[in-house]
């Protein structure tokens, strides 16, 4: 019965190539080695920005679009009024573009999340068997 953890032609190689090359670890992985693992955390605190951002967003246009209320009123042909209205009107157009970004931005980020979080799953449940073969029965099978 064979103590290796690899059979004898996949020993035969790692022996030819010799001990890891500590530069060559993922960077994430620390000095100590380890496994790389992924947190949904990042991914919904951006989504939560992202939602927090829309509203935001969406509370100052309407600020602004009601503070300009009333704004044509008395003030016909004033070279002021009309350049007030021109910058709301960019405001306004800024705004809703953000808004609209981050409404986009929001259940993507959040699908990454759940995306990723599966991914590790399956990830983990198909190296299980690789990274802790069965033990070989008494007939080194």
């Amino acid at each position: 019965m064979s103590t290796a953890p690899h059979s004898n032609s996949w020993q035969q190689l790692l022996d030819m190539a010799g001990p890891p090359d500590p530069s060559m670890a993922l960077a994430s992985a620390g000095s100590g080695g380890g496994d790389l693992l992924h947190t949904a955390k990042p991914w919904n605190d951006a989504a939560g920005a992202a939602h927090t951002l829309r509203t935001d967003t969406a509370t100052a246009k309407s600020a602004l679009t009601m503070a300009h209320a009333g704004l044509g009123a008395g003030t016909a042909g004033l070279q002021s009024a009309t350049t007030l209205t021109t910058v709301l009107t960019s405001w306004e157009d800024r705004l809703t573009a953000v808004h609209d970004e981050c409404g986009s931005l929001e259940p993507k980020l959040r699908e990454v999340a759940r995306t990723m979080g599966s991914t590790d799953h399956g990830v983990k449940s198909s190296i299980t068997g690789y990274a802790a073969p069965a033990p070989a029965d008494a007939k080194d099978r």
